[in-house]
């Protein structure tokens, strides 16, 4: 999906991860991550969020909940993460990242509110008055008032399967005096998911971006000012004028990151591309290759490959993707005319964190190229194990 833009903009990236591999210093299954571009790209996004006076939290998952990454976000100037579970927030605050927003797109487990609230996080998002309850008596506990963001999903709004849940226009007309009066929690904003998709190579507001303006005027009719819209999905450079035309206060950029939204495919973005996937081929087999797994996304779109042994030697070959019900072992290389052991190439679109990938984190790639760690698809520094 990525892989001729990469090529392009940032072939020192490629020309290093082969290098890497060749030498073995990494195994195949690895991401190889440019550090510096992902900071320049933390600073494009700071500098237009700035301009468009949007808050940014920056995701951490499709990056492994990295250390490195986060830190180079951090130096690039978005100062919080918005943490996608309370696992990834507890594991960003171990390594001094400050929690902008946490519960949302996973809520906290009850027995884990008071260590997630111990973090100081700026906002939780709650789907219901149950768990506005439980943040409120544990908030009071800690002798502490939590701001909150509701999350907005009414029937006709877009929801990603496996995603659902969240206040209706009706439960919140009905609950949300309920939940103003819990004395352990502010009501602070509002948020959904997504609210923005990529469509025809263009971003548009999805019918939740709606759904939270009609939220806005019920919390505007009980008194609350000032209110929070938060609005992540597919948040760049390229759409943050967009979120603010909608009303946008937050938003919360993942991709945009390394150059990998959809727009990042097909337009050349600020953003630079700064992430590719190293493999290798393991077998031929039946006018097919096969290449070591592990590291795939069932979304990623990806269409073809790089192999070779150096920069200057790749060719470019098509690819099958794998069934999404099957184990990623291999992938599909559709040509028989590589050799094993051969470097494979791929920049697509991913979640590294629900892979069993390995990441290797890259600095000074333009001068002297320093591998600065690798790590797991956890966030975990793997000490020699390679």
């Amino acid at each position: 999906m990525f892989l001729d833009i990469t090529l392009e903009r940032n072939k020192q990236l490629m020309s290093t991860a082969i290098d890497l591999h060749q030498q073995g210093i990494i195994t195949p299954n690895t991401y190889v991550l440019d550090l510096d571009s992902i900071e320049e790209n933390a600073a494009i996004l700071a500098q237009e969020a700035k301009k468009e006076n949007i808050e940014l939290f920056f995701m951490t998952k499709q990056l492994a909940r990295n250390e490195l990454a986060a830190k180079a976000i951090v130096s690039g100037g978005i100062e919080k993460a918005v943490a996608v579970d309370p696992w990834e927030a507890l594991v960003l605050h171990q390594h001094g990242i400050k929690i902008g927003h946490v519960g949302h797109l996973v809520q906290i487990p009850k027995h884990m509110i008071k260590a997630i609230l111990k973090l100081t996080p700026d906002y939780v998002t709650v789907f219901s008055f149950e768990k506005a309850r439980q943040i409120s008596d544990a908030a009071k506990e800690l002798n502490m008032k939590q701001k909150i963001l509701l999350r907005i999903a009414d029937h006709e709004d877009f929801i990603y399967e496996g995603q659902a849940g969240g206040f209706t226009i009706n439960t919140l007309r009905k609950e949300v005096s309920q939940i103003g009066e819990l004395p352990g929690i502010q009501i602070s904003g509002l948020t959904s998911f997504p609210c923005l998709l990529i469509e025809d190579y263009e971003a548009k507001a999805t019918p939740n971006v709606y759904s939270m303006m009609k939220a806005k005027k019920i919390l505007e009719e009980q008194g609350y000012t000032q209110i929070e819209m938060n609005m992540p999905s597919a948040t760049s450079s390229a759409t943050l004028k967009l979120l603010n035309e909608m009303g946008a206060t937050q938003g919360e950029p993942g991709h945009a990151l390394t150059g990998t939204t959809p727009l990042h495919a097909t337009k050349k973005l600020p953003e630079k591309p700064a992430m590719v996937y190293v493999s290798e081929v393991s077998h031929v087999y039946n006018q097919n290759a096969y290449t070591f797994g592990g590291g795939f996304y069932p979304r990623s779109r990806m269409q073809s490959a790089l192999v070779g042994t150096d920069i200057n030697n790749l060719k470019k070959v098509s690819v099958s993707e794998n069934d999404p019900s099957a184990i990623d072992y291999y992938g599909t290389l559709k040509t028989s005319e590589v050799s094993v052991g051969e470097t494979a190439l791929y920049a697509f679109r991913t979640q590294i964190f629900v892979t069993n990938s390995r990441v290797a984190l890259i600095k000074d790639l333009e001068s002297n190229p320093k591998l600065m760690g690798i790590y797991d698809s956890s966030g975990n520094l793997l000490k020699g194990t390679y």
